[in-house]
């Protein structure tokens, strides 16, 4: 579909249907992570296998991006967005059927396709930079980033209000959340549907082919998105970026609240403690989209390889238990995520061709999952062997190194918005 409205009537038209979508989104996904652990826990019968779930939710999330990858570039975002919200949206049923009928293997199966959730939310902050100009291409980003906040924390909210209504309808309480899940999902599908018309990489694959600035097919393949953004500079600097800066961030989180345990936190102070660490990860992203606009991907993500290094370093000190010390580490160690996050994906968009973007884009957020998941595991195994000290040290090192390499990067800088 073209338009012939102003290109910047069109761009906030896109941007403003992604952040509603963020924001049902983020309900449907976050309303079910809230109780994940403890329907696992249930239904298995085994504390033991409680983190399963999410573990293969992450999964998912980094697997579904390769299917959507390919859908995206053969019709475009919006078919590729359902796609993952409509897997999600089966995953949450099967969840509550999991819950229904005490089966696990279910449980693991619907885990993955609600995984699907993730996959679309990370993807759309592309769909955002799809049409920018190239001086805000960053803030459009990361306001799509940062819309993920308002759904993050209405969602875990739902947990109370849902027992009652699993309970009218004879279904188990801890199934009560995915039923909101579900309604969050379905919503989402509409609202993309209906209103993120034109598409907009098919719009500015038009653009381009117009301009003759991009000639040859549209491709979605992860393997080819690898190789592309191997090869670019600035591109292979944007994908080292995303996935050393998300490894960073979730080993360190994963075992916070473990650590805290040991100390004996309280759960309403475990609570807290992620929920500041949520803050920085996305409530400060625009200002984080700003400065990439104005000083260029290289630069922020140096700023957020310093961040990462002192959030680690205050993480390796702080005691077990809760301390201030802990409570800074965490807000910095997701404003340095954020940093990462934004200057990555802005770096990786500019770099690769408009037709080369859904293979390369999706491989990016195929390595920060698979990367995410190696990182959760290990964590636990050195926090199990060693310390969290020692864990929070070594993602340290990986911090230091996103700094060094985006300074030694051939890449060139990015042009300063005026």
């Amino acid at each position: 579909m073209t338009t012939h409205a102003p290109p910047d009537t069109v761009q906030r038209r896109v941007v403003r249907t992604l952040v509603g979508a963020q924001v049902l989104g983020g309900i449907g996904l976050s309303a079910g992570i809230a109780v994940g652990a403890l329907l696992a826990e249930d239904v298995s019968g085994s504390a033991q296998l409680a983190g399963l779930g999410g573990t293969f939710q992450v999964l998912g999330a980094a697997l579904i991006a390769i299917p959507m990858a390919r859908v995206m570039a053969a019709r475009g975002r919006r078919p590729g967005l359902v796609l993952g919200y409509g897997l999600a949206a089966v995953g949450a049923v099967g969840l509550v059927a999991a819950g229904v009928l005490r089966s696990f293997p279910l449980l693991l199966v619907a885990s993955v396709l609600f995984g699907g959730a993730t996959t679309s939310i990370s993807q759309s902050r592309f769909a955002a930079a799809d049409l920018s100009q190239p001086a805000h291409r960053a803030r459009d980003l990361s306001v799509v980033v940062w819309a993920t906040t308002v759904g993050s924390v209405i969602g875990p909210n739902l947990a109370g209000p849902s027992a009652p209504v699993a309970r009218a309808l004879g279904l188990p309480e801890l199934t009560g959340p995915f039923l909101f899940s579900l309604l969050g999902l379905l919503l989402t599908i509409a609202l993309i549907v209906v209103r993120l018309r034109p598409d907009p990489l098919v719009e500015a694959r038009r653009r381009s082919l117009a301009a003759g600035d991009d000639t040859g097919a549209t491709h979605g393949s992860v393997t080819r998105g690898l190789r592309v953004a191997a090869g670019i500079p600035a591109a292979r600097l944007g994908m080292a970026t995303l996935a050393l800066g998300h490894v960073v961030m979730v080993s360190v989180m994963v075992m916070t609240p473990l650590h805290m345990a040991h100390g004996d936190a309280g759960l309403e102070v475990i609570g807290f403690v992620i929920s500041i660490h949520i803050l920085g990860m996305f409530a400060l992203s625009p200002l984080t989209g700003l400065a990439v606009d104005r000083f260029g991907g290289r630069a922020v993500a140096v700023l957020g390889s310093l961040v990462l290094s002192a959030a680690t370093l205050l993480a390796s000190a702080s005691p077990e238990g809760e301390s201030a010390t802990l409570v800074a580490g965490l807000f910095l160690l997701g404003l340095g995520w954020s940093c990462t996050l934004v200057a990555g994906s802005a770096l990786l968009t500019a770099a690769v061709p408009v037709r080369e973007r859904p293979g390369a884009q999706g491989a990016s957020d195929l390595l920060m999952g698979l990367m995410a998941g190696a990182g959760g595991a290990l964590a636990g195994v050195v926090v199990d062997r060693v310390s969290f000290e020692a864990l929070a040290l070594a993602a340290l090192a990986v911090a230091v190194a996103i700094g060094i390499f985006a300074a030694l990067s051939s890449a060139r800088p990015e042009p300063v918005a005026a």
